[in-house]
């Protein structure tokens, strides 16, 4: 007899038709289990936090979920080789970022994922502070070991984005655009946030710590009055709230798929697909970058990642770190 665990049963349940129950008896026999091995799995799910209808001569219904996230429900719905299979996942962290970082020093493998409900000191590019409320977002931080030059870091940040871009237009239909470099926006307003942290030796990445802030079912009081105006969740965006394990999934599906084409065919198929998306390209623009402002007509990206601006003399210049200010 094979051992039940959470995720098969899990899985048995959640693939059943909306109201329809799935009987003790198929579950034994699709599990190779007896009834008490069921009961007692039927139990631990309880008390993680899921609602399972029992009806005798009908069997078990699952109605209902826990609002925090568990293992079992984020491993269950993976599609992926590696991303995501060394899964830490905690009640609350100072950042998912630190906590990745310590683990990539002790050598933990590509595609570590760290995941938290709530980050009490979240942080977003330009050092801003990221918003992380418990139980309502996607807060984490996923590893990457790639055999890359340093110089390449900035195509990592541009594959970021188009990835979780994918992910989030299958998640939730919406026309979500990408403002440069790695911001997605839903009618002008922020709904994710990309930081990219990395380690580098000799002029080679030892490994990049890629943080993923997804707003899924924040309400409006969750954002401070200065944010507010400038962010918005997946679930006030769609009307409807998000159902986080499988947009972590997707994510990382979306992400293992361009990673290994990236790493396969190189820059040029995830430079095509950033442009595709980009709301700042053609478009009378102001940059702000660490040696003042630019204003020009952004055309595209060079074979490095960096934005190439149009200056009004006519001539291309790439920029690899600005906030855009304003586009007309």
């Amino acid at each position: 007899m094979i051992n039940l665990n959470q995720p098969s049963l899990l899985a048995l349940l959640e693939a059943a038709d909306r109201d329809a129950y799935v009987s003790g008896e198929e579950i034994s026999k699709r599990l190779n289990v007896s009834r008490t091995a069921i009961w007692k799995q039927i139990r631990k799910l309880e008390a993680e936090g899921y609602v399972i209808e029992a009806v005798p001569r009908l069997g078990y219904r699952l109605v209902g979920r826990p609002s925090r996230l568990t293992r079992q429900e984020v491993q269950t719905r993976l599609q992926t080789r590696e991303f995501g299979r060394h899964l830490h996942l905690f009640d609350s962290v100072s950042s998912t970022q630190d906590v990745l970082r310590e683990l990539a020093e002790e050598g933990a493998p590509e595609g570590t994922l760290v995941i938290a409900e709530q980050q009490t000191q979240g942080r977003g590019r330009m050092g801003r502070v990221w918003v992380s409320p418990p139980g309502k977002g996607v807060w984490m931080s996923l590893l990457l070991r790639p055999q890359v030059p340093l110089q390449a870091t900035p195509q990592l940040t541009l594959l970021a984005a188009v990835a979780l871009r994918r992910a989030v237009s299958a998640a939730v239909p919406l026309d979500i655009g990408i403002k440069w470099p790695n911001d997605l926006l839903v009618d002008g307003k922020k709904i994710s946030g990309i930081l990219l942290e990395s380690a580098a030796e000799e002029e080679r990445l030892r490994y990049v710590v890629v943080g993923l802030g997804i707003s899924a079912n924040l309400e409006p009081e969750d954002y401070p009055e200065d944010v507010a105006s400038k962010a918005v969740s997946l679930k006030m965006a769609a009307g409807r709230p998000v159902d986080r394990a499988e947009l972590i999934a997707v994510t990382l599906k979306e992400f293992e798929e361009l990673y290994e084409l990236y790493l396969r065919d190189g820059f040029e198929p995830i430079r095509a697909l950033w442009e595709a998306h980009s709301i700042n390209l053609n478009r009378k623009t102001t940059l702000a970058t660490p040696r003042g402002p630019i204003e020009g007509i952004p055309r595209g990206l060079n074979d490095m990642g960096g934005l190439l601006v149009e200056l009004s003399d006519g001539t291309l210049m790439p920029v690899y770190s600005a906030e855009i200010q304003s586009s007309t």
